[in-house]
């Protein structure tokens, strides 16, 4: 059962999946206290191109192999709910598991550009946010417009092991050793970038009890 767990949620295209995203997670488990991660495998993200982007199917089960961990889940939630913005699949888990507590995780270059997402100021107020500090981002993301405009939520890092049980609007920068892997590093050395094994996992789309 899911009531009074900690879960934190970090979406994204996974294409593909990579050991930064498992380094965060993991750091995420430890830093936030939480009991799970799940990992919200986007049928497609609406600030990306289609272009380069793999099938549903293979970056989730990717995605599932890289995990390896049973704490950390890769999952097609948002084709489970119907979904398409990170605002609704926020309304919808909300509404499911009303007694869990939800920590949205994202990169710093998430919090850069997060002004452009859909009810971008609603996911702020509805669930507490973990940043993960990246590279090349640390500096600019804090002066974004929405550090900016929710300044004087933001909690200290002492605080992360607090914060998925305080009230949103709650935010804090969380200081990671640094991966600069990218899925776009990834990509450009070619269409090999998927394991073999890929074709063997099963498809996760439901949540874990």
């Amino acid at each position: 059962m899911l009531a009074g767990k900690r879960i934190g949620l970090l979406g994204g295209s996974f294409n593909p999946a990579h050991d930064g995203h498992r380094e965060i997670s993991l750091e995420a488990l430890r830093r936030l206290g939480l009991d799970q991660v799940w990992w919200l495998v986007s049928p497609q993200n609406p600030l990306k191109s289609e272009k380069d982007m793999a099938p549903l199917d293979r970056r989730l089960k990717q995605a599932q192999i890289l995990a390896a961990h049973p704490r950390i889940h890769a999952m097609a939630l948002e084709t489970a709910l119907g979904t398409r913005y990170t605002a609704d699949t926020l309304d919808a888990l909300r509404r499911l598991y009303p007694n869990t507590r939800f920590v949205w995780l994202m990169g710093a270059d998430n919090l850069a550009g997060f002004h452009r997402w859909r009810r971008w100021a609603d996911i702020m107020s509805v669930v507490p946010v973990a940043v993960l500090d990246r590279p090349l981002y640390s500096i600019s993301a804090p002066m974004g417009k929405t550090a900016q405009r929710f300044r004087r939520y933001r909690k200290r890092e002492r605080q992360a092991k607090q914060l998925a049980t305080m009230s949103a609007p709650a935010w804090m920068v969380l200081r990671i050793p640094r991966n600069p892997l990218s899925a776009t590093e990834l990509r450009t050395r070619g269409a090999g970038w998927f394991d073999d094994r890929v074709n063997e996992a099963p498809l996760p789309i439901a949540t874990p009890t």
